[in-house]
């Protein structure tokens, strides 16, 4: 990297501001702090003046939120590593967007694997702004987030959930399939995607399948049950899940 990335921390805890900057110091050398900030008010005049490449950004504060400071910012070409406690109500939204965040009490080796995620993605990304933010701000909006951030072979591609026919396990990656056929591999374990999406629109019909409940088209008893979908696929239902699944249909269509 040619330069240093310049660095705001935003924190409403003294001892906070003061732990991530030394770790900063002792184990970023990619990262230069140039301002600390411990409100909402201070935050956005120290983006104006600084105009950081990195904030840590604590998500609750005195006179505001995090996303209360993103707000005023409608074009942001910096990137965020939220800092928050893990029952906070917008960690899912923030999980779907692919925004890094560290959890309070900070985890150094934790800190340093966001701030090399962050490193690498400022380095390949060509375009200005930061699109992972802009749909994190879409998703705080809605109980289901209206864009889910997949990551791809050459980038990010953002999906709306909605259009998620089904999800299918294969090793350590997984395949969704969307409606209209078209079809992504993603590095990922089908596991986190399901922790993600919730039972309320999707459902774990057996190890290697979540499905879009949506897009059922029938339940068909033979073979010890199975799940026909719109797009014609046939995927197999676990004996156990079978009564849960008929449960779930029937409120779903209730």
């Amino acid at each position: 990297m040619s330069r240093k990335l310049k660095t705001l921390i935003v924190d409403d805890e003294l001892d906070a501001v003061d732990f991530i900057s030394s770790i900063i110091s002792e184990y970023c050398p990619t990262l230069e702090v140039v301002d600390r900030a411990y409100n909402v008010d201070q935050a956005v005049d120290a983006i104006r003046r600084t105009k950081p490449d990195l904030l840590f950004l604590d998500v609750e504060m005195p006179n505001g939120t995090g996303f209360d400071l993103l707000a005023q910012f409608p074009d942001k070409d910096f990137d965020v590593i939220f800092i928050t406690a893990f029952n906070h109500y917008a960690i899912k939204a923030i999980r779907f967007s692919a925004i890094d965040y560290i959890l309070k009490p900070i985890n150094i080796n934790e800190f340093i694997e966001a701030v090399g995620k962050v490193t690498v993605k400022r380095l390949e990304r060509s375009s200005k702004g930061n699109e992972g933010l802009q749909v994190l701000m879409e998703n705080l909006r809605t109980a289901l987030p209206s864009r889910l951030a997949i990551p791809t072979a050459d980038g990010m591609e953002y999906l709306n959930p909605k259009d998620v026919v089904r999800i299918e396990a294969d090793r350590s990656y997984t395949w969704f399939y969307l409606n209209g056929g078209r079809k992504i591999l993603v590095s990922k374990h089908l596991k986190e995607f399901q922790e993600l999406l919730g039972d309320r629109y999707f459902f774990r019909s057996h190890n290697s399948y979540l499905v879009n409940l949506k897009f059922v088209k029938k339940y068909i008893r033979r073979d010890g049950g199975c799940i026909e979908m719109n797009d014609g696929a046939i995927i197999p239902l676990s004996r156990t899940r079978k009564d849960i699944f008929l449960a779930q249909m029937a409120k779903f269509h209730g």
